[in-house]
């Protein structure tokens, strides 16, 4: 091996691929790699790291000196139809996934592993940025961008690490899920609502990989779910680990959750209870029930395991800025409020939508929603347009990306667009950024208050800045 040791990444301009690339930065390797789809803003965050990204797949990329090969999950990744892959299958060398490298570097560290259907990446930066202000110094792994940190990944010192945890496939050649690999020790369960059906075709599959991670955790970790997620005793009921149940309000078995909320203009608050006491008061600029049900998730997992004090806590809520593109308000005071939000799945849309209306009750709500996951697009998903959407006043549907298509029967736009107005509210397809922002002149010409929520894990043809600027301007 080398003096510093090399990696090679094929695919690197994910989310996932990225953020472990900066962590082998900081494990003292240098970094390389390649990507066809490499664009902002991972493409300048590989840049400020300072790794060299050839945007081709050839043979001829993969260093002679690399030390291990580390190739994503994307579908194309394989021999049969990637040059790249195919040769570093050949080279002899030591080839990885992502989580392979992550089961490597948390072989030593505390490891607290948040997963579930929904909520993963908010209560993982919580986890994070409570361990950090309370100066632990904790690594981290995210699966989105938090605001209180620079990168996604980063690997310290400190004997805590916490990880967003994912249940796809880990590799194109290996069907373990990628948090089977995280050594939890400490695991945080939101929902195990049933969700990536082309993957997990049945709620019985989509389960199977969480009940394989519960049963790996040791007598002195603990598992933290959460009393109001669906299918949550066919999960729990097979850990040996200590069980606690957090909930948003009061239910029976909850032994956290939150009483005496107030929700103000630009701020939250709320009493973190435990077994009936007070344990601190919370402050958040956080919006919504799904946000505070994560809070007292995040804090019921680490003040029972004493990571951190009630105290230090409610003082890391207190300064925690949100993740990017969970409801992320992309406009100013006194400007029409944008929103944006991440809404990958039904769940994660539904409770979206209702923490708009609620922030808004007497103004228009307009969504903007992209069809972008394979879940949205499945024709056996066609039902969930029946109430998606009554909280809304207005939908604009984006024409569905065709990816994967063939691996599913797809709605088109205009069913879901038919489906969404037959539940009696108005809907209209769109083709286009262009398109969009001719509806924004309309709106601009509109007598009541209103508010815009894209609702997409998707880019929206870019239409979001620019339906900033056009409304705002």
């Amino acid at each position: 091996m080398n003096a510093q040791p090399h990696a090679h990444f094929i695919g690197l301009c994910g989310a996932g691929m990225s953020a472990v690339a900066k962590l082998l930065l900081d494990a003292g390797y240098t970094v390389s790699g390649s990507d066809e789809g490499c664009y902002p803003p991972i493409s300048d965050v590989i840049a400020r790291y300072g790794i060299e990204c050839n945007t081709q797949y050839r043979a001829e990329n993969i260093p002679k000196n690399t030390d291990i090969i580390i190739i994503g999950k994307h579908a194309k990744l394989v021999p049969e139809e990637n040059e790249e892959v195919a040769a570093a299958f050949a080279s002899g060398k030591e080839i990885l996934s992502f989580p392979q490298v992550l089961q490597r570097l948390t072989e030593k560290t505390e490891n607290y592993v948040v997963v579930g259907s929904y909520g993963k990446s908010t209560t993982t930066a919580l986890i994070t940025w409570t361990l950090t202000h309370a100066g632990k110094n904790p690594s981290y792994f995210l699966g989105a961008a938090a605001k209180n940190f620079t990168d996604n990944g980063h690997l310290s010192t400190g004997n805590q690490f916490a990880l967003e945890g994912d249940e796809y496939p880990a590799a194109n050649w290996d069907t373990a899920s990628k948090f089977m690999y995280y050594n939890a020790k400490y695991c945080l369960l939101t929902s195990g609502e049933h969700d990536h059906i082309n993957v997990f075709p049945t709620i019985e599959d989509y389960l199977k990989p969480f009940q394989a991670l519960v049963q790996t955790l040791p007598a002195d970790g603990l598992l933290a779910a959460c009393r109001t997620g669906k299918n949550m005793e066919e999960v729990t009921s097979l850990s040996t680990a200590p069980l606690l149940w957090y909930a948003a309000q009061p239910v029976a078995g909850a032994t956290w959750w939150a009483e005496n909320i107030e929700r103000g203009s630009q701020l939250a608050s709320f009493d973190l209870m435990h077994e009936g006491e007070k344990a601190c008061r919370i402050e958040t600029i956080m919006l919504g029930l799904h946000n505070i049900e994560n809070i007292v998730g995040a804090g019921a997992l680490l003040i029972t395991t004493g990571a951190v004090t009630p105290e230090e806590f409610g003082a890391a809520m207190k300064t925690f800025s949100g993740v990017q593109r969970r409801l992320e308000l992309l406009t100013k005071p006194g400007q029409v409020p944008i929103y944006s939000d991440f809404g990958s799945s039904r769940a994660k849309a539904l409770a979206g939508i209702q923490t708009i209306r609620e922030q808004y009750p007497e103004h228009l709500l307009v969504v903007c929603f992209e069809p972008h996951t394979f879940s949205f697009r499945n024709r056996e998903a066609l039902e969930w347009y029946d109430d998606l959407f009554l909280k809304a006043d207005m939908v604009y549907v984006f024409q569905p990306p065709t990816h994967g298509a063939s691996t599913h029967e797809q709605l088109t736009q205009d069913e879901i667009v038919n489906q969404i107005c037959a539940s009696g509210i108005q809907a209209e397809g769109i083709s286009s950024a262009d398109q969009l922002l001719k509806q924004a002149e309309w709106l601009k010409t509109y007598k009541q208050p209103f508010v815009v929520l894209f609702e997409t894990s998707g880019g929206f043809d870019g239409a979001m800045p620019r339906m900033v600027e056009a409304l705002t301007a």
